[in-house]
């Protein structure tokens, strides 16, 4: 039987962040709708014969996405919140990017340059969270009780033909009805999504009969909710959607798609469903190969996730076929990634800068197929057909193994160290919380902001033009400070009591301290998508974590210099770090979050001793490295928490810890989020109306937190009334001497007059709750 080489999904961005440009231009009404679809389908056409030519037989449309797949997926069933006026009409641009990014009242917006119509004013945007346990976010669907369905965008379907009119066959790709659902959240409460399946399904029998009619002859469904914990209820609604689904278009063939983890105990769920391939990752589980084998009939058609769709080192190829070969001679498989690709960067050549020996240990999405295309080769004409590459690839990564670059004796023992004071404050929460109110003085609702301020085309340009050295060190220089003291003087002037310097030196909250860190390695051009045009270039923990000198104590001493204020050090903490950056696979993921975790620690030790009163340390991304299996949470967080109480325990109890977590649900890990032991948590609230403060409530979390009062992933300024509100719902939940007053997130990816707008009304809105 012949072998077969498919990919999941491809990454969206283009290789030189196309889509960002088209659709930030878009935004800013210079560049029509008409224009922003041109350079859509350019990217998508480039995608499907680069697959090709790299060659993959099978790849997928429908994965291409202008913002959020799942929003596309909302679109495509017509869940339009009643909020964003929609008249059931095909859905257009400006609807779908107002329940992606908002919409603003163009009279009251100062920033607003977009001249389009809005599908209504001063709209908020859709909720956002993680997708699974990943650093991309996804569009949180909204549904009532008396929702319904219709299908509203047969984008499916236009990019399927799409491609046909190429000359290119493909495998349209939908979220699946049943993930769809669990991944939504009920408005109003009082009921259960999944009750929603029965309406829900027509829409997406309708979407499977028109992709047959329009010739294809598989359809890829993915259902990652199926590697969740999962109640027997929802083990049902999978057997009722696809007794649906296969009988909607008998002529289709329907391969269900699994990634991020096991199926275990949906292992028996998933095989009785009536489709006719199964996607399973070998990556996260290699585990579950032997039972799906014994188990799965033997007319099922395998897809084995055998390369890493979320990290970026080569495989060890040799290693694959002595797995994957005895399988092939039994049954019909197809070689993939272990999910989309979508989380990897494009193509390693274009990282000509890169250190020789390091990049000859890694592979972008652009190699993994490669590296695909290699195994199916292997095993449909023999391993000598491609002989060298197999032993070229096994040289590399036992190479790793032996570098040098790896390893550090001397950081290796400080991170054995297991000591429990290492990660104890020296007195409990309320004794320290006194000392540092008689030392702050600081109003009731203490106004601050997250960290970063506008980078703005200047502040771009002018990091852009020292890398290429057509500016000095000095100039460089010279220029930061003159935008961290406008800053400090336009928070003076704003009202804010807790001042932050504006990271106007930093590229990125992750990137910055890892280029100042031993073991991590940056790329120029391994972008990834995190939501719509924000993308991100992680980088890359090869080796053992270590740091050599100070990397923020000068900017906050020179920020603090300028004013009378307390000033923030802000830093970004060792779980965060881990959790946004490609990591090691040779030790465990604990090993290396404790080195960091030593390295930050003497970062906040130095900021102390120049001074800081407060020091921010962020754990945004600490939620999304929870395990999706509940029964792996426990180990996962011992290990996460004890590193940020590593990190943060080695100062007096006169200085103000804060931390700053993202979009999460907090409410089954608030016991953890407690032991943190932070002084003042920020969190972002404003999408979920306060409601994500519920947890904190009813766990009594003792010590300060500051709810987000202003969405910063939309363009729109909130009005005072709004933030009031919120600051009323707050107070609601929360006593009123525990509440700090912030935005979500950090303003880097806003402008300034947006930013300055937001935060006088946010100013005012704490004014007017001391009253």
């Amino acid at each position: 039987m012949t072998v077969t080489v498919a990919t999941l999904g491809f990454p969206r961005i283009g290789p030189r962040r196309e889509l960002k440009t088209a659709l930030e231009s878009y935004w800013a009404g210079k560049s029509s709708a008409l224009a922003l679809r041109a350079a859509a389908a350019a990217l998508r056409a480039d995608a499907w014969e680069r697959q090709y030519a790299l060659g993959a037989d099978i790849v997928p449309s429908n994965d291409f996405s202008l913002y959020d797949h799942v929003l596309d997926t909302t679109a495509m069933v017509g869940a339009i919140p009643a909020v964003y006026g929609w008249s059931g009409a095909p859905l257009g641009l400006d609807t779908y990017f107002a329940m992606a990014r908002g919409t603003q009242d163009d009279a009251a917006h100062a920033g607003c340059t977009h001249g389009h119509a809005h599908a209504g004013d001063g709209i908020p945007a859709l909720e956002m969270t993680k997708w699974f346990d990943t650093n991309y976010h996804y569009l949180v669907p909204e549904f009532t009780a008396y929702q319904t369905f219709k299908l509203t965008s047969t984008k499916a379907v236009d990019e399927y033909l799409e491609a046909k009119a190429l000359g290119i066959e493909t495998r349209p790709v939908l979220l699946g009805p049943v993930s769809y659902l669990l991944l939504g959240k009920a408005k109003g409460g009082g009921f259960d999504p999944l009750s929603l399946l029965p309406r829900l399904l027509p829409v997406y029998a309708e979407m499977l009969a028109a992709l047959s009619r329009a010739g294809a002859a598989w359809v890829q469904i993915d259902e990652p909710c199926l590697v969740l914990d999962l109640s027997d209820a929802a083990r049902g609604a999978f057997a009722t959607a696809y007794a649906t689904l296969a009988a909607a278009a008998p002529l289709l063939r329907l391969m269900l798609t699994t990634y991020f983890g096991v199926l275990d105990d949906n292992l028996a769920t998933a095989l009785a469903l009536p489709v006719h391939g199964l996607h399973i990752d070998l990556i996260r589980a290699p585990e579950q190969l032997a039972p799906v084998l014994a188990a799965a009939r033997p007319d099922l058609v395998l897809s084995l996730g055998i390369i890493d769709g979320r990290n970026i080192w080569k495989a060890d190829l040799n290693a694959i076929l002595d797995r994957i070969e005895p399988i092939a001679s039994r049954r019909q498989i197809i070689l993939a990634p272990s999910c989309s690709l979508l989380h990897t960067p494009i193509d390693l050549e274009r990282e000509t800068d890169l250190d020789p020996e390091i990049k000859n240990w890694l592979a972008f999405a652009v190699q993994k197929i490669t590296e695909l295309a290699v195994l199916a080769k292997a095993l449909n004409e023999g391993r000598d057909s491609v002989r060298s590459i197999l032993d070229a690839a096994t040289a590399a990564v036992a190479s790793r193994r032996i570098s040098p670059k790896i390893n550090n004796a001397q950081v290796q023992a400080r991170a054995a160290q297991t000591d429990p004071n290492l990660a104890r404050r020296a007195s409990p929460f309320p004794v320290r919380r006194q000392i540092q109110q008689q030392k702050l003085r600081l109003p009731a609702y203490p106004t601050t902001t997250i960290g970063s301020f506008p980078q703005t085309p200047e502040v771009r340009k002018a990091r852009a033009d020292h890398a290429k050295g057509l500016i000095n060190d000095a100039a460089y220089g010279s220029f930061l400070r003159a935008e961290t003291a406008s800053a400090v003087r336009w928070q003076e002037q704003a009202g804010l009591d807790v001042l932050v310097h504006g990271e106007f030196e930093r590229n990125d909250m992750v990137q910055y301290f890892g280029e100042q860190l031993s073991g991590f390695a940056f790329t120029k051009h391994a972008w990834v998508q995190s939501y719509g045009s924000r993308y991100v270039r992680p980088p890359i923990i090869y080796g053992d974590v270590t740091r050599p000198k100070p990397m923020t104590v000068e900017w906050w001493r020179y920020a603090q210099s300028l004013t009378t204020r307390p000033m923030k050090g802000m830093l970004t903490g060792p779980v965060t770090i881990l959790n946004w950056s490609f990591v090691r696979d040779d030790q465990p993921r604990a090993t290396t979050c404790r080195q960091i975790a030593f390295a930050i620690r003497d970062e906040v030790v130095d900021l102390e001793a120049a001074g800081a009163a407060i020091i921010q340390i962020d754990e945004a991304a600490l939620r999304e490295g929870l395990p999706l299996r509940r029964s792996e949470w426990e180990i996962y967080l011992n290990w996460a928490i004890e590193c940020f109480r590593i990190a943060a325990s080695g100062v007096a109890d006169a200085t103000q810890i804060h931390t700053h977590m993202c979009y999460s649900e907090f409410n089954d890990i608030i016991a953890a989020i407690g032991a943190m032991d932070a002084d003042v948590i920020s969190i972002e609230t404003a999408r979920s109306k306060m409601e994500l403060l519920d947890a904190f409530a009813g766990y009594h979390y003792p010590a300060e937190i500051g709810p987000g009062v202003y969405d910063i992933h939309s363009p729109r300024v909130p009005a005072v009334e709004e933030m009031t509100t919120l600051l009323q719902e707050a107070a609601n939940r929360l006593p009123a001497d525990q509440l700090w007053v912030n935005p979500d997130c950090g303003l880097k990816t806003r402008k300034w007059p947006e930013v300055q707008a937001a935060i006088a009304n946010m100013v005012a809105a704490a004014q007017a709750a001391r009253l």
